[in-house]
């Protein structure tokens, strides 16, 4: 059986793995002084972080319509696909899955869509766990386990250097902000079932550096592990260079996507790791 995997851009997987890989992304949308930009075009990661300080108005994000969704699924089946498994962003986060979900009716079962209850290479993993064991010709099945399996193993740790842009975009109350920007404090969260939480915070970016590797140090060794940041690659380098011998697969560093960087902020850093 033919089983083609489809994700959106908010897994973080470069156009490279993608290829690799034979997965379809479909791009989610920045919305970048009214004009609506697929996600990767228009403007870099890079450049984005180093101008949001600047900006007057806060950038937004939206999902990508059903018919994105469908147009893609159509093309697919048409090119000889069997069946299509499509994951996506988790859907207390987003709306994609939902328009995903809309799009794949009109295919029966045919289509189906996965909530990976996840976000960056919190899902990026599954969906990679997922073209491995398609193409190495397993059951429809057999690779929903496998994506059921993977999801277990994996933990997101993030530390932003404020929560100024988690408010821009009315993610957090005026008080919590307020009461983070007087102590200067470095927030930390993580992505449970589904679900953005807080995990604590530091008083200082180097305190927060050592919770971090205080935080991937007890998750023992690992399987993979990416180390995500907003234009803080100097930091993300030396979290790899310090934890690279306890990984089995080569580290990945990942500017992540606009997406989710416009409510993060520059400078944030963090991981997201499978245990073994």
């Amino acid at each position: 059986m033919n089983i083609s995997i489809v994700t959106d851009s908010t897994a973080d997987i470069s156009t490279e793995l993608a290829l690799e890989h034979d997965i379809h992304v479909v791009p989610a949308i920045l919305v970048l002084d009214g004009r609506s930009l697929e996600d990767g075009r228009g403007i870099s990661r890079e450049e984005l972080y180093r101008q949001l300080p600047q900006m007057k108005t806060t950038p937004t994000t939206a999902a990508p319509s059903s018919g994105s969704f469908q147009n893609l699924y159509e093309t697919l089946l048409q090119k000889g696909a069997d069946r299509i498994i499509s994951i996506h962003v988790s859907s207390l986060l987003s709306g994609m899955y939902n328009a995903a979900v809309v799009a794949a009716k009109a295919f029966g079962d045919r289509v189906n869509v996965i909530d990976s209850r996840h976000v960056t290479l919190g899902m990026g993993y599954q969906v990679l766990a997922a073209a491995q064991a398609a193409r190495a010709g397993k059951p429809l099945d057999e690779i929903q386990k496998v994506i059921e399996e993977i999801r277990k193993r994996i933990h997101l740790v993030a530390m932003l250097d404020t929560l100024e842009y988690a408010h821009r975009s009315g993610r957090i109350s005026w008080s919590r902000y307020n009461i983070a920007h007087m102590l200067k404090l470095k927030p930390f969260l993580g992505v449970e079932d589904g679900k953005v939480v807080r995990l604590g915070e530091t008083r200082t970016r180097q305190k927060g550096v050592e919770r971090l590797y205080q935080m991937l140090s007890e998750l023992g060794p690992l399987d993979q592990l990416a180390v995500l940041h907003t234009n803080a690659e100097a930091d993300a380098l030396q979290v790899v260079d310090k934890f690279k011998a306890m990984v089995r697969h080569h580290p990945l560093i990942i500017n992540v996507t606009s997406i989710i960087g416009v409510h993060v902020g520059p400078n944030g850093l963090g991981f997201v790791a499978v245990t073994d």
